[in-house]
């Protein structure tokens, strides 16, 4: 299921359809899969693309880190918690500053 939903995703990657929920969607899936290399490019198109969206800032941290890159994920999030409070998005804001702080 989740090779299938990857191609599917893949397949529309550069389409009127390609932005940052397409990009975001495809990261989600490739780390589920356990490819937290293609994960992460793909979640750093998708901050590409919208740089206010907070869940791909704070999935881009959970690919980095699943890549032993802590300063990466530590970016990720800070930047994720600078867009969540402009946002006003508490819930990202509290769940990437607690990944935050057990990372440090």
């Amino acid at each position: 299921m989740n090779d299938a939903l990857i191609a599917n995703l893949r397949a529309q990657c550069g389409g009127p359809r390609d932005g940052a929920l397409l990009r975001f969607s495809l990261g989600n899936a490739l780390l589920t899969a356990g490819d937290a290399t293609a994960a992460a490019g793909e979640l750093r198109h998708a901050v590409g693309f919208d740089p206010s969206y907070s869940a791909a800032w704070k999935l881009l941290g959970k690919a980095c880190l699943a890549l032993d890159d802590k300063p990466g994920a530590a970016e990720a999030w800070r930047q994720g918690i600078a867009v969540a409070q402009a946002r006003g998005d508490k819930q990202a804001e509290k769940e990437m500053t607690v990944f935050l702080k057990r990372l440090g």
